[in-house]
This record gives C-alpha cells, sequence and structure tokens, in this order.
C-alpha cells in the first residue's frame, strides 16, 4: 500500500479498495476474448451477467414504442423517480413477487443499481462504524458498497459446507449462526443495524423457503435489526422444481418497517449496463432518507421510459423473454455441471442464478487461501476468470464461483481452459506425494467426499419417497467419480 500525497484518508482506503475481483476485471477489460479479433483473449466466467439474451433485448428496447422524447423526461425528476415508472414498478412486483395485496407507487424509490440501493441504505441506517450482518459466503461488491460511503462495516455469520446439526444441506443459514454472530459482535462493542439477505443467494444460487425466510426475519424482529432483502435474481431461477418466495409475497411481515426489498433489471432481464434498481419499503421516513440521496444516484427520463415500458409489457415477458432465458440458462448450466462432473469436480447443484459454486479443495495441497489465489491466477494466467472464495468472504479455502450464462462456444472453450488447468495441478500433486509419500497432504482439510455437497438438489424437508432414493443413488455415483482415494491410495505406495 503506497499511500498518494494528493488524496485524503478517505481517499486512500477507496484507491486501494480493491481485490482479486476487481483484478481480474481489469485484466480481462484489458485482453478480452473475441471469436474473431482476440481468439486468446480471457474469457469471462467471474462477472455475473447474462450474455444469453442479448437478441431479445436488443429487439425489445428497439421498438417504436422505446424511443419516446418529451419535456418531461429531459427535466428533473422527483428523486424517487418518475411516478410513471413508481406505478409500474409497484404493479411489476405485485405480479412477480405474488404479493398478497396490491404495492403502493409511494413506496417505490429508483435509483441506479442495486449497488447504490445498498450504499444509499447503509448510510441512512448506519452510523459510521456501525455494522450490518450477512452471511458467508456473499456477493463481494457489496462490502465496497456499504463501507466507501457510509464507512459502515459487515459482520459475518460464516456457513461452511458441512452438514451438522440441524443443517440439511451445506452452506445452510440457520438462526443459530445469526445469533451467533450477532451476539460474538455485541460482545467485542460493535453496533449491529441490520440484516442483509440475498435471496437468490449469490454465490450459493439457494432459494430461501417460506419458513426459512420466516424464521430469518423473526429473528430481525427480536433483535430489532432492519432487514434489507435482494432479491435481483427473482426472476432467474430456471428450473420449474425450484419455486421462489419473494419477502413482499409473505401474508404478513414481521417488522414491515424494518422490511427493504430490493430489485432491478440487470440481471433478470440480461441488461447489466442499464443502471436500474429499485427499492421497496413501507417506511417513509427510510424511503425519504434513500431519496435524498437519490440526487447523486439518479437514472435519466428515457431510460425511466423504456423501462416502464419493458415492465408494462407482460405479454412479452411472459410468452417471449421468460419462457427463452430460462431455456437457455437451463442448457447453459447443464452443459457447465455435466463438465464438471466428467472431471469428477465436486459443485452445488441449484436452480436459480448464473453460477455454480465449485469445490476445488483437492486442487490444492495445503488447503489455504493463498494457495487458493495461486489458482486463481493460473486459471487467469490460462486465460479465463474465475471468482475465487477468498472475493465472497468464504471460511474454506478452495471454493470457487463460475457464471455459465454465456453463449455456448465461449462455454466450451473456458471449461477446455479449465481443464488444462486442473489437470496439469493433478499431476503436480501426485508428482509431489509421491516425493513425500509418508507426509499427509490433507492436515486440517476435510475430505469432499466426507460432505454431502454434489449433485443432489435441496428438497423441502416434506419430500420423500422414491425421489429421496434417486438423490442418494446419484450422490453416491458422483462421490465414486470425484473421489480422489484411488489417486493417494495407489499399489506403489501400498508396497
Amino acid at each position: 500500500f503506497r499511500r498518494s500525497p494528493y488524496l485524503s484518508a478517505r481517499g486512500n482506503i477507496a484507491s486501494v479498495f480493491l481485490g482479486s475481483t476487481e483484478e481480474g476485471y481489469k485484466a480481462y477489460h484489458a485482453d478480452k476474448y473475441d471469436e474473431e479479433k482476440n481468439p486468446n483473449g480471457i474469457i469471462n466466467f467471474g462477472t455475473s451477467e447474462n450474455k444469453l439474451c442479448f437478441d431479445l433485448m436488443s429487439k425489445r428496447l428497439t421498438q417504436a414504442d422505446m424511443n419516446l422524447m418529451e419535456p418531461l423526461l429531459l427535466q428533473y425528476p422527483d428523486w424517487k423517480g418518475h411516478m410513471f415508472l413508481r406505478e409500474e414498478v409497484a404493479r411489476f412486483l405485485t405480479c412477480y413477487c405474488k404479493a398478497p395485496a396490491p404495492l403502493k407507487a409511494e413506496n417505490v424509490i429508483v435509483l441506479n443499481g442495486c449497488g447504490s440501493l445498498f450504499s444509499a441504505l447503509a448510510t441512512v441506517l448506519c452510523d459510521p462504524g456501525e455494522a450490518v450482518l450477512i452471511a458467508t459466503p456473499f456477493y463481494g461488491g457489496i462490502t465496497q458498497s456499504v463501507f466507501l460511503y457510509g464507512n459502515v462495516k459487515l459482520v459475518y455469520a460464516y456457513l461452511d459446507s458441512k452438514i451438522t446439526g440441524t443443517s440439511t444441506r451445506p452452506f445452510q443459514l440457520t438462526v443459530d449462526k445469526l445469533e451467533k454472530a450477532l451476539q460474538d459482535a455485541r460482545a467485542e462493542g460493535v453496533t449491529v443495524r441490520a440484516l442483509i439477505l440475498l435471496n437468490p443467494q449469490n454465490p450459493l444460487g439457494d432459494i430461501y423457503s417460506l419458513s426459512e425466510l420466516q424464521d430469518y426475519l423473526e429473528f430481525a424482529k427480536r433483535h430489532e435489526l432492519h432487514v434489507i432483502v435482494d432479491e435481483i435474481y427473482m426472476l432467474s431461477v430456471f428450473d420449474e422444481s425450484a419455486t421462489f418466495h419473494s419477502v413482499l409475497g409473505m401474508d404478513r411481515l414481521p417488522d414491515p418497517q424494518r422490511t427493504h426489498v430490493m430489485w432491478g433489471i440487470s440481471k433478470d432481464f440480461a441488461v447489466s449496463g442499464i443502471r436500474f434498481g429499485t427499492l421497496y419499503t413501507e417506511n417513509q421516513d427510510v424511503a425519504n432518507a434513500v431519496a435524498s440521496l437519490c440526487y447523486f444516484h439518479g437514472v435519466c427520463g428515457p431510460v425511466q421510459h423504456k423501462v416502464a415500458q419493458l415492465l408494462r409489457d407482460r405479454d412479452w415477458i411472459n410468452q417471449v423473454y421468460l419462457r427463452a432465458n430460462h431455456a437457455r440458462l437451463k442448457a447453459a448450466h447443464t452443459y457447465v455441471t455435466d463438465e464438471l462432473k466428467t472431471l469428477g469436480v465436486p459443485f452445488l447443484n441449484r436452480n436459480a442464478g448464473f453460477f455454480v459454486w465449485i469445490d476445488f479443495r483437492k486442487y490444492l495441497r495445503t488447503g489455504t487461501f493463498e494457495e487458493e489465489m495461486l489458482l486463481w491466477r493460473r486459471f487467469l494466467d490460462n486465460k479465463v476468470l474465475l471468482s475465487c472464495g477468498k472475493a465472497f468472504e468464504c471460511s474454506e479455502p478452495g471454493w470457487f464461483r463460475i457464471i455459465f450464462a454465456d453463449k455456448i462456444h465461449r462455454l466450451q472453450l473456458g471449461m477446455q481452459r479449465i481443464r488444462k488447468v486442473l489437470e496439469e495441478r493433478e499431476r503436480e500433486i501426485l508428482a509431489e506425494a509421491k516425493e513425500q509419500p509418508c507426509q499427509s497432504d490433507q492436515d486440517g482439510k476435510a475430505d469432499s467426499t466426507d460432505e454431502v455437497i454434489f449433485v443432489s438438489h435441496h428438497q423441502e424437508p416434506a419430500c420423500t419417497g422414491n425421489s429421496n432414493l434417486g438423490d442418494l443413488i446419484g450422490l453416491l455415483q458422483q462421490q465414486m467419480r470425484s473421489s480422489d482415494w484411488l489417486q493417494k491410495n495407489t499399489a506403489e505406495q501400498f508396497a
């Protein structure tokens, strides 16, 4: 860290507030893969974008109804957003969140993306030095959003891959884990003002059940915590076997004045370059405070018109866009997960978002975050950008996130590059094991085959019968394929 004499202390912190995510992102933009112009460039499996629907969105966004230009759109708006857009957002969320009663436009605020919303909410709900509770692993950009403006910290409820106690799946968020994290923070003198929930969860892909959501919200109410619910991937659940439940669809919120819901179009409508996010809150004090920051984070008038027209077109959304988007996401997800199965790599098999959470721990010799970073750089050197677990504050070294929402030719080439790195790493580990046959290479690290994290879908506890047996058989088959027992226990070693 080199302190700049031209910057304030705060400016210096902002200038170095970069991790592997930003480093990889810069490298990608300096050497982007292009099938014709730069075939040896970097393939980006690190940035969570949907690159499958440009044809649909470009066609819809250039139709005649989108191209309105009138004085209202070229003048300063209400900082909460033009009322025509807020009314359309309220109707849209009422429909797709399955709200029990019509949502109100007066509770809607529009900003230029959910990152700005996190920043604004952290600033108005917390004082400098106070904290927000969040479960790890989580989308790391939230750290930057809440800290750079508001000087708000995050307190972590650490999740891990082991299924213990009341857990029924890896990395499961429970109230007990939230309670422990909250009490540990308070014991250290940290004031926690809010809880952040990501649903669907990034990077895990988990979808919370109604009972889980109720438990989390009741926990927050007991401790008088605000709850910020990010539902940015709510329409990116691409398998009919999975059901998304919005907080706005609940019959009764435990603490409606402290429950604030975020959504935007960047993920679900594959337009991350259009900066639009929306907040729904019944608390008018919070709404007005956030609105005062909208002066810095507004959405321009013509874009507000286009977004309103897009959200209004339910026939196109339901009959054309969502059908095609879900089919394309499912096909891309199937391709990547099939490749992972062939490689014998464990992963969480979920049906929401654009990502797969992958277990590369067996490719780490010592099981440290330093080694994880070396593996990340090795992927980057081989021209494929992934996101390592440390970028999500994962407590276990060796987990990576891969984005699959991409065209098939890039998926194929990217997976070839990943395979090359992993096969080279396997050969190196085997060679090292032969040189040191008596030394354990897994000290302090659980073998991945001990944990139920492979391909079984998370199901509600009520599901029983043949489906569970089928999942169990599939799980055992995947464990057999994924196990490195035969690699570790060769005939030569036994001799």
